[in-house]
C-alpha cells in the first residue's frame, strides 16, 4: 500500500473511532465562564457584607418613668384562686421595670405597709394612690389586679385517641396613677393561659402527664408580666 492510501486508511480508522456527532458536540470551554463565577461571587459577597454592616438603632420604652425620678409599686390585688400568685406577678412586674429601665428608683409596697394596713381591702385605687402621693411623696404608683380562673377539664376525642387536659388561665391588669389627681396615666392588660396535666389514651394504653399546680400558674404569670410590661422596655430596630 502506498504511503498516500495508508495515510487516507489511518483518516478513516480515525474518525470511525470517534461518531460524527460526538465529534461536532463536544464541550469547549468558554474563556467567559470563569469570569461569570467571579462576578457571582463578588456579588454575593457584597450582599453578605451589606447585610452584616445593616445599623440598629434603640428606641427608648414608650412609657419612660426617668422624668418622675421615683415609683411606687402597691402588691397586686388577687382573688381567692390565684392561690399566692400575686405575690409572683408583683415580684416578676418589679424586676421587668427596674431591668428595663435602670436608674429609677422603685418604692414596693407590700400588705403589711402601715399606710396601706390602716385602709379597708375594698379602698378605691384613686384614694389609695392620693394618700400615697401626700404621706409618701410619690408622683405616681402602679396598680393592678391579678384574675386566676379554676382549673378547668377540657378533652378532645378521635377515632383511636381520647385527650383529657386540664388548663388555667388568667387575667393580669395594670394602671399607673398620678398622685396629685388620681388620673390615669398608662394601662396595660394580658390574659394568657396554660395546662396543668393531661391524660391521654392512644392504642389502647393510657398516658398520664400532670404538672404542679403553682409551677403551671407561674408560667402563666410569666407570660402575663412578660406581655403587660412591653411599654417599659427599650425595642430595637433596623435602620
Amino acid at each position: 500500500m502506498e504511503f498516500g492510501e495508508r495515510r487516507g486508511a489511518a483518516h478513516l480508522l480515525l474518525i470511525g473511532a470517534v461518531p460524527l456527532s460526538e465529534a461536532t458536540e463536544m464541550p469547549v470551554k468558554s474563556p467567559c465562564r470563569p469570569h461569570r463565577s467571579r462576578y457571582v461571587l463578588a456579588v454575593c459577597g457584597a450582599l453578605a457584607v451589606s447585610a452584616c454592616s445593616a445599623k440598629y438603632s434603640q428606641v427608648p420604652p414608650r412609657l419612660d418613668l426617668h422624668p418622675y425620678g421615683r415609683v411606687a409599686l402597691v402588691a397586686f390585688v388577687a382573688d381567692e384562686q390565684s392561690g399566692g400568685m400575686g405575690a409572683l406577678a408583683t415580684r416578676r412586674f418589679a424586676e421587668e421595670l427596674l431591668a428595663g429601665q435602670p436608674g429609677v428608683e422603685l418604692l414596693e409596697l407590700t400588705d403589711s405597709d402601715s399606710l396601706l394596713k390602716a385602709m379597708p381591702p375594698e379602698t378605691d385605687p384613686v384614694v389609695v394612690a392620693q394618700a400615697l402621693g401626700e404621706a409618701r411623696d410619690i408622683p405616681v404608683v402602679f396598680m393592678g389586679q391579678l384574675k386566676v380562673s379554676k382549673v378547668k377539664p377540657r378533652a378532645s376525642l378521635s377515632v383511636n385517641d381520647v385527650n383529657l387536659r386540664a388548663s388555667v388561665s388568667a387575667e393580669l391588669t395594670v394602671r399607673l396613677l398620678s398622685t396629685r389627681a388620681g388620673g390615669t396615666l398608662w394601662r396595660s392588660s394580658s390574659t394568657a393561659s396554660g395546662t396543668v396535666g393531661r391524660v391521654s389514651l392512644a392504642g389502647g394504653l393510657p398516658s398520664v402527664a400532670v404538672r404542679d399546680t403553682e409551677e403551671a400558674y407561674g408560667d402563666v404569670v410569666h407570660s402575663l408580666v412578660a406581655d403587660v410590661t412591653r411599654d417599659l422596655r427599650p425595642t430595637w430596630v433596623k435602620q
